[in-house]
């Protein structure tokens, strides 16, 4: 459910990102897309905390031993 929730805040970030490439004043758009920001993390720290770390490469801490071989695929979730 946590990851059905992440990929639809995603979505909106990314249509959000688009609409303001070409719309860079509309502080509303602004204020929404720093509003689904904020979701995003907090959505993505109560994953990590669940099941691990969601990217690699340094771009979300680990536990030890090392977590990213040993965290859930997406449709194990």
């Amino acid at each position: 459910m946590q990851l059905e929730q992440l990929q639809k805040v995603d979505f909106a970030l990314v249509e959000l990102n688009l609409y303001l490439d070409t719309h860079p004043t509309d502080m509303q758009a602004i204020q929404q897309f720093n509003q689904l920001a904020q979701t995003r993390r907090q959505i993505s720290q109560d994953f990590e905390l669940k099941y691990g770390p969601l990217m690699h490469f340094g771009h979300s801490y680990t536990r030890f031993p090392f977590q990213w071989p040993e965290t859930p695929w997406p449709w194990q979730v």
